[in-house]
């Protein structure tokens, strides 16, 4: 099956979903430097398989698709901090460290694939 728009893409949806969830979770943060950094790390996991899926070119994709895997790692990073300094509880982190981790394993496979 031929993927026809990026919105199609699961990695695609769910890291929009996660940064929607963060942005949510953080929105009344005092911590603006914090907030600001985890948000912008979130937002880019959907932003880049978007901005490279519309490339139209594998290569390009796939450069993006990594761009979108490294900012998964910055969000599971940003994630640790948060909890250490008890800006979310156990149950947030655990939910969003799951879900960053699966997003990181579709762009992985969808990296393979092309």
């Amino acid at each position: 099956m031929k993927i026809e728009k990026f919105e199609d893409i699961l990695s695609w949806k769910k890291g929009k979903n996660m940064a929607v969830d963060i942005y949510r979770t953080f929105s009344n943060h005092k911590d603006f430097g914090f907030k600001d950094q985890i948000q912008r790390a979130a937002v880019s996991i959907s932003n880049n398989i978007a901005e490279g899926f519309e490339r139209q070119s594998n290569k390009e994709f796939k450069h993006f698709l990594y761009i979108a895997k490294g900012s998964c790692g910055e969000v599971r990073s940003m994630l640790n901090i948060a909890l250490d300094l008890k800006y979310i509880n156990s149950n947030e982190y655990k939910k969003y460290h799951d879900e960053c981790f699966n997003i990181s394993r579709l762009i992985s496979g969808l990296i393979k694939s092309l």
